[in-house]
């Protein structure tokens, strides 16, 4: 039974579960993205937060702590060195979980699990150089206030009028002449 078990099990034992996560998150350390189903990636997500804290302080205990979670060198070094440095001054939620869909073999649900600071496209840093600094208006359902197109639209009728009185003047004035 379940009782007393606030962490999901994945439907594994305990070794089994164990070493699911350490390959997991060595993946995620490696590739900064990984797509796995959307149970496995919140138990990641809670297993690995804690390792990416304890990376940003560089100390030889620090680092065997960690090499005890992931049990890759590589790994390691890359959290200690890429990660620690370009996540240094965030204070928890290094990691962000998006849906991304469901399989269609068993219809599990997907999801993607990458880093937050890794992630250009999505973070807004990247969005204020592209648009030079503009902001967008927003849409409405309406078109706009009634207030400016009634107005917009009395002066079109009131210009095309203007244009045609000034066309049979100069028309008119031609033919006198």
């Amino acid at each position: 039974m379940r009782h007393g078990k606030r962490f999901n099990q994945l439907k594994r034992k305990k070794g089994h579960r164990d070493a699911t996560l350490m390959n997991m998150s060595n993946a995620l350390i490696k590739h900064k993205r990984i797509f796995t189903t959307l149970a496995k990636a919140k138990a990641l997500r809670k297993h690995v937060e804690p390792i990416i804290t304890k990376g940003k302080t560089n100390t030889t205990h620090s680092r065997r702590v960690v090499f005890s979670y992931l049990k890759d060198k590589n790994s390691v070094d890359e959290l200690f060195s890429i990660i620690a440095a370009k996540i240094g001054d965030r204070p928890g939620g290094y990691l962000r979980v998006m849906r991304t869909g469901f399989r269609p073999s068993d219809g599990a649900e997907l999801a993607m699990i990458e880093f937050v600071d890794f992630n250009e496209l999505y973070s807004g840093k990247q969005e204020a150089t592209e648009t030079g600094g503009r902001r967008r208006r927003r849409r409405t359902r309406r078109g706009g206030s009634g207030a400016s197109s009634s107005s917009g639209a009395g002066k079109t009728a009131a210009s095309a009028v203007a244009a045609a009185a000034a066309a049979t003047k100069a028309s008119g004035s031609g033919e006198e002449e």
